[in-house]
C-alpha cells in the first residue's frame, strides 16, 4: 500500500466499542458439562473435512478458563463482549432436554461480564446445530423451525433479565450454501435444493424467534446479523452482469429483502424455480418481524471474472444456478485467508444499504477484522499489518456515518486467535494471540491499539 495521511477523527458519543467469537470456535470443552454433539464436531472428526486434522474439542479452552478471558477483555477496554450460545451445550439433543450446567456456564459468563462492565451481546446460532437435529433433517426439516423458536424463548427466561441485546443468527448464508452446497462446512452437503430450503428455514426461524422472544420479555433490542458483500468484477475475461445480480441475490438481497421487505428477490426466485419450493403462504410475514437493531459482517468485496475458454462453467459451488463465472485472481494486497483489502468497499455497502432499504434499524458492525499469522517473540506480538486494516476499515466506517449511515458500534473478529472452521488452527484473526500448545493468550499489539482507539473514541492522526 502507498503510504497516506490520515487526520484524527472521532465516532459519536455512545459509540460501543467490542468484539467478536463464537462458541465452537473457542469453548473447547466438546463433551463437559452434559453437551451435546453439534455438526461441527462431527464435521471436524470426518476424515479429509478440516486442515490438518483439527478439531474444536479444545479450542481455546474458553470454557474453563473463562474468569480470565473476561478480565482479559476488561484490561482490553471492551464495552461488550459478542458471543454465541452453543445450542447442544443448552439443549443436548436441541428439543426436549434443557441441560442446567450448560445454561450455567451461560449464566456465569453474562454475569462476569456485567461485574466487569462489559455489556453481552449473545448470538443464539453460529453454524453448530444440534446433531441431534441434523440426524432428523437440520434446518431442512421445518420442525427445527419451532424447535428453534423453542431455544429462544428458553433463552430469554434464563438471560433476559440481565441480557438486553440479542443476535439470532450469524450470517446465515454460510450456514445454508457453505454447508449445504458447496460442502465446505459442516454438514457438508453438496445439495442446491437442501441450501435454498436452508436458507429460508434460517429467516423463517429467525422471525418466529424474534416473535418468542417478544412474548416472553418486553424490551429486549432484538437483531440478525448478515454478511453483505459488494459484487465486483475484476481482471479478464468480464463476468457477465446477470450473473453479478444473481450472486449479489443470493449473498445479499435474499436476506435483507426478506427480513426488511418480507419478499424474496422475484430474479432470484425465477432462478430457483423448484429449489425454492419449501416457502409457504404467511412465511414471509413471519420472516419480516420489525428489528431493533441490524448486525452487517464486513470482511472483503467479492471479486469474480468470467470462465475462460476450457474452464468449467459451474465455478461457484456456493451460488446455486450462478454459471460462467468464478473468483478472480487473488490481488495482491490479501490477508492471509487470501482475502483483498476493500476498505473503500466498506463505505459503498454501507451507503448503499442505507439507499436501498429505507427501514433499515440501526446497524451495528458485528465483525471486521483479518487473518495474519504474527508470532510471539520474547513477549511481544507485533502486528502492524493488522492494525492498519483496522484503520483504514475504522476510517471507512466513519465515513459512511458521516454520509447518513446509522451504526450505532463496532465489533473486532476475533478477540482471540481460534478454530477457524475447515480452515482448522492456521488462519488467525485475533487481537490475542493464542498458543495452542499451551493455550497462553499475549495480546497483540493490534489489541494495545485497540484498547486506545476506545479510550479515545476515535482514531489518532497517523500514516498508513
Amino acid at each position: 500500500m502507498t503510504m497516506t495521511e490520515h487526520a484524527a477523527i472521532t465516532f459519536p458519543d455512545g459509540f460501543l466499542w467490542g468484539a467478536a467469537t463464537a462458541a465452537y470456535q473457542i469453548e473447547g470443552a466438546a463433551h463437559d458439562g452434559g453437551r451435546g454433539l453439534s455438526v461441527w464436531d462431527t464435521f471436524s472428526h470426518t476424515e479429509g473435512k478440516v486442515a490438518n486434522r483439527h478439531t474444536g474439542d479444545i479450542a481455546c479452552d474458553h470454557y474453563h478458563r473463562v474468569e480470565q478471558d473476561v478480565a482479559m477483555m476488561a484490561q482490553l477496554g471492551l464495552q461488550s463482549y459478542r458471543f454465541s450460545i452453543a445450542w447442544s451445550r443448552v439443549m443436548p439433543d436441541g428439543r426436549g432436554h434443557v441441560n442446567a450446567e450448560g445454561l450455567a456456564f451461560y449464566q456465569r459468563l453474562v454475569d462476569l461480564l456485567l461485574a466487569h462492565g462489559i455489556t453481552p451481546c449473545p448470538t443464539l446460532f453460529h453454524w453448530d446445530l444440534p446433531q441431534g437435529l441434523e440426524e432428523i433433517g437440520g434446518f431442512r426439516n421445518r420442525d427445527t423451525v419451532s424447535w428453534f423458536g423453542d431455544y429462544a424463548a428458553l433463552m430469554v427466561r434464563e438471560l433476559g433479565d440481565r441480557v438486553s441485546m440479542w443476535s439470532t443468527f450469524n450470517e446465515p448464508w454460510c450456514y445454508a450454501y457453505l454447508g449445504h452446497a458447496a460442502g465446505l462446512h459442516a454438514p457438508g452437503l453438496t445439495d442446491p435444493r437442501a441450501a435454498v430450503t436452508v436458507a429460508h428455514h434460517e429467516l423463517l426461524a429467525h422471525g418466529l424467534a424474534v416473535r418468542a422472544m417478544r412474548a416472553e420479555r418486553d424490551g429486549l433490542q432484538l437483531g440478525i446479523v448478515i454478511n453483505p458483500s459488494n459484487i465486483r468484477s475484476e481482471g479478464a475475461p468480464a463476468a457477465p452482469a446477470a450473473q453479478i445480480r444473481l450472486i449479489d441475490a443470493i449473498h445479499n438481497r435474499w436476506w435483507f429483502d426478506g427480513t426488511l421487505r418480507g419478499e424474496y428477490p422475484a430474479d432470484l426466485l425465477a432462478s430457483y424455480g423448484a429449489l425454492a419450493d419449501a416457502i409457504q403462504p404467511g412465511d414471509m410475514e413471519t420472516i419480516a418481524q420489525p428489528l431493533d437493531w441490524m448486525g452487517i459482517n464486513y470482511y472483503f468485496d467479492i471479486l469474480v471474472r468470467g470462465v475462460e475458454a476450457g474452464e468449467p462453467t459451474d465455478r461457484m459451488g456456493a451460488y446455486p444456478t450462478v454459471a460462467g463465472v468464478t473468483e478472480a485472481d487473488e490481488r495482491d494486497e490479501h490477508t492471509d485467508m487470501g482475502w483483498p483489502i476493500t476498505p473503500e468497499g466498506f463505505t459503498e455497502l454501507l451507503l448503499r444499504l442505507h439507499d436501498e432499504y429505507p427501514n433499515m434499524p440501526p446497524i451495528y458492525i458485528t465483525e471486521n477484522g483479518c487473518a495474519y499469522d504474527d508470532p510471539v517473540v520474547a513477549g511481544r506480538c507485533a502486528d502492524p499489518r493488522r492494525i492498519e486494516y483496522l484503520d483504514l476499515h475504522l476510517r471507512a466506517l466513519r465515513d459512511a456515518m458521516r454520509r447518513g449511515v446509522d451504526v450505532r458500534g463496532y465489533y473486532q473478529w476475533s478477540l482471540m486467535d481460534n478454530f477457524e472452521w475447515a480452515l482448522g488452527y492456521d488462519k488467525r484473526f485475533g487481537l490475542v494471540h493464542v498458543d495452542f500448545e499451551t493455550l497462553q493468550r499475549t495480546p497483540r499489539d493490534s489489541a494495545l491499539w485497540y484498547r486506545d482507539v476506545i479510550t479515545r473514541n476515535g482514531l489518532a492522526a497517523g500514516s498508513s
